[in-house]
């Protein structure tokens, strides 16, 4: 160890010491230990368990993965068979994590697109740990039912049998009878409504693993997932096509031609990526209807699968209120991200001079995320995404140690203290990092600290520790001191 980090480390065992004399949550506590022993979420030992959910088409898979994850992801729509690849989503229950895979409905007869949707179903049941079967129990079991139970008896994994659509009391008998299955005992539940989802999923925790066996086939680890997004237009698909050396995506100059996300593994600079094609964000979505407008939301989907987002702008045309709502999105959730400006080929210097104006004045709030120039049409500089994209997802990843942590920002506020507010001045008690993916700061304090004085905090942990191309986020706890009895 070098006198360096022993000097962190003493700074770390004062600090936290003088944390006792303040009151402190269970919650509080819990972290503080979890920071101690480099645990929390993004820090974990192994990959998530994986989930996925099969049925026939039309049994309302989706409506339950919305269910679980508590908000609209998943497309749905009442076209059967709306969901045609896998989609990977991080969910939670109770506390637990894990990752939760949509499919496409499975059906024994599939022919052609339904045939693809059969393949992915199975393939998802091969790389998940325990298999969620949605049965419809208005209709009751089918002959592709029996055929998806051949299908699970044969993987020999743990199934949770969900028996949907069940919105009353009254269908509770057409639950009952799919214990003919054989896959012991139907969960009752209404996915849309929500009633019995939570017995459904505290009876997946009962199987489900801490650690996936399946090696992480969605999560950590594997080829880094990367989502294209912008407006529509911006050369997303020309850009992938470059990318992948082929035409395989549908490029047209009507705007918003691609629907459907299309996952491209990709090799570049030595690597396989995993690129997220996705539709544009359109303008006017209440003009959208159908598929169309669930494709429009895709945006979201797609940066739910992906680590890292690139957002495509076209450098030709003045910055949009869109674009700048796009990179909004992409921070909100919390993905590193890679702004690329294309059609720089087609720019006189006029053009190139007022684009860096709008940068300057409609982009203020990422001046941390790298960017490149470049044009999808002739390929100029898409060789340069690469180191991009691995800066934005180092910074991503980053943990800084807590001791290294509290001694930077001691010196920051011996420096810089906090305005004096109402003759009081707030402390910074301590400091740790509670998870990476992105990188999210909790900073004990002993009063309010303003938000100016937050972004000053971010400002300067950028300025140490690089985070480039990353969402930083930094939460204060306000702590009172002790009553002495």
């Amino acid at each position: 160890m070098t006198e360096h980090q022993t000097d962190d480390s003493a700074v770390e065992r004062a600090l936290r010491a003088g944390l006792e004399d303040f009151d402190l949550s269970d919650e509080d506590r819990a972290l503080l230990e979890e920071a101690a022993e480099g645990k929390g979420p993004g820090f974990e030992d192994g990959p998530r368990p994986v989930v996925a959910v099969i049925g026939r088409p039309n049994v309302g898979k989706s409506t339950l993965v919305n269910r679980i994850l508590g908000r609209r992801e998943a497309v749905v729509e009442d076209v059967p068979g709306v969901t045609r690849d896998r989609v990977a989503y991080d969910a939670e229950w109770s506390g637990r994590e894990f990752t939760l895979v949509d499919t496409g409905g499975w059906e024994v007869d599939a022919t052609g697109i339904h045939l693809r949707v059969a393949e992915q179903a199975e393939i998802a049941v091969e790389l998940a740990d325990v298999v969620m079967f949605v049965v419809d129990a208005t209709v009751g079991a089918t002959d592709d039912d029996e055929a998806v139970v051949k299908l699970l008896r044969k993987s020999g994994k743990p199934v949770v049998l969900v028996a949907n659509k069940v919105d009353d009391e009254r269908t509770e008998a057409d639950a009952a009878s799919l214990w003919n299955l054989g896959l012991g005992q139907p969960w009752p539940v209404s996915a849309l409504h929500g009633r019995g989802s939570g017995d459904a999923l505290d009876a997946l925790l009962e199987v489900l693993p801490d650690v996936s066996s399946v090696g992480g086939a969605y999560q950590r680890g594997g080829p880094r997932r990367v989502a294209l997004i912008g407006r529509p237009n911006v050369g997303k698909s020309s850009l992938l096509n470059k990318l992948a050396g082929s035409e395989r995506v549908v490029v047209d100059n009507v705007a918003g031609t691609t629907r459907d996300p299309v996952d491209e593994y990709i090799e570049l600079g030595g690597k396989t990526w995993r690129f997220v094609d996705t539709a544009g964000i359109r303008r006017r979505v209440h003009q959208t209807r159908g598929a169309d407008f669930y494709a429009s939301l895709r945006t979201q989907t797609a940066l739910e699968k992906a680590e890292v987002a690139v957002v495509l702008i076209d450098a030709g045309e003045s910055i949009a209120e869109q674009d700048i709502r796009v990179v909004q999105q992409v921070i909100d959730s919390g993905r590193a991200l890679v702004i690329a400006y294309n059609k720089w080929d087609t720019l006189d210097e006029e053009r190139r001079y007022y684009l860096e104006r709008e940068i300057e004045r409609e982009l203020v709030q990422v001046p941390w995320a790298p960017r490149v120039n470049i044009s999808a049409k002739t390929g100029r500089a898409v060789d340069k995404l690469v180191p991009a994209l691995e800066k934005s997802l180092d910074s991503w990843d980053q943990r800084i140690p807590t001791g290294r942590l509290n001694a930077f920002l001691g010196e920051i506020v011996a420096a810089h203290p906090h305005p004096v507010r109402g003759g009081k001045q707030p402390r910074i008690l301590f400091a740790t990092q509670a998870s990476t993916r992105p990188p999210r700061f909790v900073v004990f304090a002993s009063g309010f600290i303003e938000a100016g004085y937050r972004r000053f905090l971010e400002r300067k942990l950028r300025e140490e520790f690089g985070f480039e191309g990353t969402p930083i986020e930094v939460s204060v706890r306000v702590r009172e001191k002790r009553r002495r009895k």
